[in-house]
């Protein structure tokens, strides 16, 4: 096939703040994971497809199975409201908890 860019696991992106490797970034409207160091103004690439733990509001209570979001500060909420979708909780985290699983972009 002649016109297939890319199979879509990963996206090339420049953050305008440094991203820790395993950290998200919104790119857009999707959810990236950096696969190593991103600095500032540098180009990194990030993963779009997968399951990953990654931190949350610790006061949130999500099901599995449950869409999570995705709030400025990179931090997964179950908040709708002024966050942008992530994907969905692949395990339940409850609340207290630091971290959730997370199929992103799903």
């Amino acid at each position: 096939m002649k016109n297939q860019i890319c199979d879509g696991n990963t996206i090339d992106h420049t953050p305008t703040a440094a991203v820790a490797s395993g950290a998200p970034a919104l790119i857009g409207k999707i959810v990236g994971v950096a696969l190593g160091n991103v600095a500032a103004d540098a180009e990194g690439t990030f993963v779009t497809t997968g399951v990953f733990e990654l931190a949350k509001v610790q006061a949130d209570d999500i099901g599995q199975g449950t869409q999570v979001y995705i709030k400025a500060d990179g931090n997964i909420t179950s908040t709708a409201s002024g966050n942008t979708l992530a994907g969905k909780a692949w395990a339940a985290a409850g609340n207290p908890s630091d971290t959730v699983w997370v199929k992103i972009n799903g």
